[in-house]
């Protein structure tokens, strides 16, 4: 696997970051860890990706504690998770900012980007892809859910055509119930966007058969021939 870089800051929007992958890439791709997490937790998806891929690792703005980062901060009651809304609107505009200036960045436009990520990570990613569609080219939603609160700001379904998602969720999931992948299917699904969903035999968590999938996926949105895993 490769080596993480050093932790770097983009500039434009304070977001500390590694990256893994290639001087010259022919994608970009960004993975978001979960609340609570920081960017080293998905350093291993990052380096099972392609050799061609530039991926990036954001830490969450918030520190929640030692090592522990996220993008808002949220609870559980038993209704359900409860978010600090004005916390993930600003996560959504800093993230898109972060897009835009690595993109600037790197010269990889945005049919050649995709965000994904764990839990919150994958909540970030899609929020990101459902409203700024001119920025990516797909979002993974690795165990995580789509926030209603989104709704009001998610694009025209015109806008939305050349989008595409992925959806993986654990049937054993306690943290987010596999029903609330199914509500993410129903809704993009009434958002015409296409995406591929799947589920598996396993809880909260990243497990190796979801990865395989994401990146078989991942390589397929970005028309790149798949190459054997590393």
């Amino acid at each position: 696997m490769d080596i993480p870089s050093a932790l770097r800051r983009d500039a434009a929007t304070g977001i500390a970051f590694r990256t893994v992958g290639p001087a010259a890439p022919q994608a970009l791709v960004l993975l978001l860890h979960g609340v609570g997490g920081n960017e080293t937790n998905l350093e291993g998806l990052a380096g099972a990706l392609d050799p061609r891929i530039l991926s990036v690792l954001p830490r969450g703005p918030l520190t929640l504690g030692p090592g522990a980062s996220g993008w808002f901060q949220v609870s559980f009651g038993p209704t359900g998770p409860v978010i600090d809304a004005a916390q993930a609107e600003a996560g959504r505009l800093q993230l898109a900012a972060l897009v835009e200036s690595l993109q600037r960045e790197t010269g990889i436009g945005p049919d050649r980007t995709v965000l994904a990520g764990f839990s919150q990570g994958g909540i970030m990613s899609a929020g990101l892809g459902l409203t700024r569609p001119d920025l990516v080219a797909g979002f993974g939603l690795l165990s995580g859910r789509i926030l209603p609160e989104l709704a009001p700001r998610i694009a025209a379904r015109a806008a939305l055509a050349g989008l595409s998602g992925f959806v993986s969720h654990g049937l054993r999931d306690t943290t987010l119930p596999p029903a609330w992948a199914d509500r993410s299917d129903a809704w993009l699904g009434e958002l015409g966007v296409a995406f591929e969903s799947r589920r598996y035999p396993a809880g909260h968590e990243l497990t190796p058969d979801m990865a395989r999938d994401f990146r078989t996926w991942l390589l397929g949105r970005l028309y790149l021939p798949l190459l054997p895993p590393r």
